[in-house]
C-alpha cells in the first residue's frame, strides 16, 4: 500500500480543509490523476496521484480539517480494477393504460380549452353525442378537490416564498476577512487621491498593439505601464516600500509587488518579484499567467507570499473610485478605476481625455501625508509622459 499525503504547507499555513474527491475507492488511477483538492487559507492545492494503481481506500472525508503530511488515503500499485458490470438492457415501460375516447371538439371550443388550461375528459358535455360546448367550459382549471363544473371567480395566488441558505465559510474568504479587519484594527490607514490623463498611455498601446502582440504573444496592458510606474514612485520614495516590524521600520531594498486578481472563491495577490527587472512584455507575460493560474486554482503558496506594494484594478469592474485596504504587512496599495473621457482644462481650452482617478491607500504611522501626495503625483507623471520609464525619469 501506498500512503497518499497532504503536501507539506508552508510555515505561515498550518492545516487546510479537504474539498471534493475526484476518485472513489476502487477507483483506478493513473500516475498524475488529481484525487482530492485541499483548500488552505492562501490557495487550493490538487492532491495528485504519484504512482498508478487502484484507491483502495479514503481516510479522511470531503470537508475533513488536516494537517501538512497527513494520510488522507491510501493506494495500492499492484491492484487490478475489477471489470465493469454488463450493461444491462433497460426494462421496458408498462403500456400506458388506454383512455377512453373522447367526442371530438369544435376549433372554438378546442381553443378555450387550451387558453383555460382545461381537460376536456374531466367535463361533461352537453351537446350531441356528449359533445362539449362553450356554456359546458369553466373560466379556469378547477383547484385540486373542487368540482369541475365549479366556477371560481378567481384563481388563488401561489404563496411567496423567502428562502435562506446557510453554508461555512471558506477558508481562503475566512484568511481574506481577517487580514483586512487586522489592518483595520492595526494600521492608521488614510488614503490620497489623484487623476491620471491616460491618453499618452493609451494612444502608445494603440500605435504598437499589433506588434507587441505579435512579438511576444500577449497584449499590451494597462498593468505593466502601472507596475513600471509605481517602481520608479518607489524609488523616489522608499518609505512607501518600507514595512514596521515591532518597533523598526524595514526598508525594502526589491520591489515586489502585488497583483491583486479576483477569482470565484476570493481575491489573491500573487507577487511580481522584482518587478524592476522586468520589460513591459514580462510583466505582462507573468500578469497574464497569474489571472489563468488563479482561476483554475493551480497558484502555489510561493506565488502568494511576500509583496512590498501592491496594485488593484477595480476599473475592470467599473469602479469609478474606492478607498483600497492595506495588504499587511505592507504599507501601501495604489487603486486603479474605470477610465471615462471628462472634461478637462488644457491650456486655457476644454478638451474631453480619457481620465481615470487613482487612490493611494496609506499606513499613516509610518507614511506622512507629503510622501503619499507626492508619491501619487511621481506615479501620475509616468503614465502621463510613458518616455519617462525608457529614460528613467
Amino acid at each position: 500500500m501506498i500512503d497518499v499525503k497532504v503536501p507539506a504547507f508552508s510555515e505561515s499555513v498550518s492545516e487546510g480543509t479537504l474539498l471534493s474527491w475526484h476518485k472513489r475507492p476502487g477507483d483506478p488511477v493513473a500516475r498524475g490523476d488529481v484525487l482530492v483538492e485541499v483548500e488552505t487559507d492562501k490557495v487550493v492545492l490538487e492532491i495528485s496521484a504519484q504512482q498508478a494503481g487502484v484507491l483502495t481506500e479514503i481516510v479522511k472525508p470531503e470537508g475533513a480539517v488536516v494537517a501538512g503530511e497527513e494520510v488522507i488515503a491510501r493506494l495500492d500499485p499492484d491492484a487490478t480494477p475489477a471489470p465493469a458490470p454488463a450493461a444491462l438492457e433497460p426494462a421496458k415501460a408498462p403500456p400506458e393504460p388506454s383512455q377512453p375516447e373522447t367526442p371530438p371538439l369544435s376549433p372554438a371550443v378546442r381553443k378555450l380549452v387550451a387558453e383555460r388550461g382545461l381537460d376536456p375528459q374531466a367535463l361533461s358535455g352537453s351537446g350531441k353525442g356528449g359533445r362539449l360546448t362553450k356554456a359546458d367550459l369553466p373560466a379556469s382549471a378547477p383547484a385540486p378537490g373542487q368540482p369541475a363544473d365549479s366556477r371560481p371567480t378567481r384563481p388563488a395566488s401561489p404563496a411567496g416564498t423567502r428562502s435562506e441558505q446557510r453554508l461555512p465559510m471558506t477558508r481562503i474568504r475566512a484568511r481574506i476577512a481577517e487580514r483586512l479587519k487586522q489592518a483595520q484594527n492595526t494600521a492608521a490607514i488614510l488614503t490620497t487621491y489623484n487623476e491620471v490623463n491616460m491618453r499618452p498611455v493609451l494612444e502608445l498601446r494603440r500605435r504598437y498593439q499589433e506588434a507587441f502582440t505579435k512579438k511576444y504573444g500577449v497584449k499590451l496592458g494597462l498593468m505593466s505601464f502601472f507596475v513600471r510606474a509605481a517602481v520608479e514612485a518607489l524609488r523616489s520614495f522608499p518609505v512607501v516600500n518600507a514595512s514596521i516590524d515591532g518597533q523598526d521600520v524595514v526598508y525594502h531594498g526589491y520591489f515586489d509587488i502585488g497583483i491583486a486578481v479576483a477569482t470565484e472563491r476570493g481575491l489573491v495577490v500573487p507577487i511580481l518579484r522584482d518587478a524592476d527587472r522586468l520589460s513591459l512584455a514580462e510583466i505582462e507575460l507573468a500578469i497574464a499567467d497569474f489571472a489563468a493560474r488563479a482561476k483554475s486554482g493551480k497558484l502555489a503558496m510561493e506565488d502568494l507570499a511576500g509583496g512590498t506594494f501592491s496594485i488593484t484594478n477595480g476599473g475592470t469592474f467599473g469602479s469609478m473610485m474606492s478607498t483600497p485596504i492595506l495588504n499587511p504587512p505592507q504599507s501601501a496599495i495604489l487603486g486603479m478605476h474605470n477610465i471615462l473621457e471628462r472634461p478637462v482644462v488644457e491650456e486655457g481650452a476644454i478638451v474631453a481625455r480619457p481620465m481615470m482617478y487613482l487612490a493611494l491607500s496609506y499606513d499613516h504611522r509610518l507614511i506622512d501625508g507629503r510622501e503619499a501626495v507626492l508619491f501619487l503625483v511621481a506615479i501620475k507623471s509616468v503614465l502621463e509622459d510613458p518616455a519617462r520609464i525608457l529614460l528613467g525619469l
